[in-house]
Order: C-alpha cells, then sequence, then structure tokens
C-alpha cells in the first residue's frame, strides 16, 4: 500500500475522538486550552501552499499521543492539513515502517505527504524537551526486577500524565518541534 493509500485507510480525527475511552477528556481539554501563536501566520501560509495531509499512528492508552495529537490538530486547522488517524496496533505494517531506534513501536508518530503522497516529514513520538522529562524519570527507576518496580512505573506514568496535561511549556515545547519539521 502507499502512503496515499494508507491515508484514504484512516479515520478523520472526530471519529478517533468518538471512538477513544481512554485518555478522551485530557485530550479534549488540551485541545481546547492550547492555543496556535497568531503571530506566525506567514509560516502557516507557507505551510498551506505545500498541500499537506497527515497520517497519524496513534492508539487512545497512549500518553504521548493524549499531549501530541491536539496540538497537532490545531497545527492542522492553520495550516489547512488534512489528518487520519490510524490504530497502531491495527496497522503495524506501516508501523514498522516507522520504528523509534529502528525497534521501538512508540506513537504518535505523523507522517506528512503531499499530494501525490509522497513523505515530506515524519514527527513523533515525541519533543526533545518531553524525551529528557521521560528519560530522566525513567532513570530514577528502581532495576526491572525489583519487587516496586511496577508500582513505581505506574506512578511516573500517573505524574507524566499530570504534567502532559497541565504544562502549558510543555504544549509550546511539543508545538516548536512539530513546526519546525514542517519548515
Amino acid at each position: 500500500m502507499t502512503l496515499a493509500d494508507w491515508f484514504e485507510k484512516g479515520m478523520t480525527p472526530q471519529a478517533y475522538i468518538d471512538a477513544m475511552s481512554v485518555n478522551k477528556e485530557q485530550l479534549q481539554s488540551i485541545y481546547e486550552r492550547f492555543q496556535v501563536n497568531d503571530e506566525e501566520e506567514a509560516q502557516f501560509k507557507q505551510l498551506k501552499s505545500k498541500k499537506l495531509r497527515a497520517i497519524v499512528l496513534t492508539e487512545d492508552w497512549c500518553g504521548d499521543a493524549m499531549v501530541n495529537v491536539p496540538i497537532l490538530l490545531k497545527i492542522a486547522e492553520k495550516a489547512d492539513i488534512d489528518v487520519r488517524m490510524l490504530l497502531r496496533d491495527q496497522n503495524l505494517e506501516l508501523m514498522d515502517q516507522y520504528l523509534t531506534n529502528g525497534t521501538a513501536r512508540a506513537i504518535p508518530i505523523f507522517i506528512f505527504i503531499d499530494e501525490a503522497g509522497n513523505e515530506q516529514a515524519v514527527w513523533g513520538p515525541r519533543a526533545p524537551e518531553v524525551q529528557l522529562l521521560v528519560d530522566e524519570g525513567r532513570s530514577k527507576l528502581p532495576p526491572k526486577d525489583a519487587s516496586n518496580y511496577a508500582d513505581k512505573q505506574k506512578e511516573l506514568y500517573a505524574a507524566f500524565n499530570r504534567r502532559f496535561t497541565t504544562d502549558e511549556q510543555l504544549w509550546t515545547n511539543i508545538y516548536n518541534s512539530i513546526m519546525e519539521k514542517l519548515k
């Protein structure tokens, strides 16, 4: 299948959000509160001229998707980027072409294509600042074979979730990272 075929296979963002059973309220809350900088109108005009489309590999349980997807949707609105969502676990053939570090099925992955279906840019799964935060948090976890590892990991992910839903500077970092990739 071509990237254009994958795009056509995808669901609209609204269909994806409507079907969500995890992180739906948080994603919608970030979407409602995040504001795109109107001072970047020239950059959005340039993006519009590229006539891009975006394929998003995601899952509703993913905290990174919860924070990144609404920011992408705001960019897409400003830049007239048509977006389609594909669930990672149902589309491994495509996912496996976009592995993080060649091994991880980390999401979300945003694949930007032109009108002809040619790949123009790929972003994900995290902005560099978010990756540093995650790496730092994970470095403080006990060894995986420790009896308290699962509890500490659960606490860490809950802390990430709280930060992802409240830290507007983190949102700005994500926005800037996506916009930089689209230049």
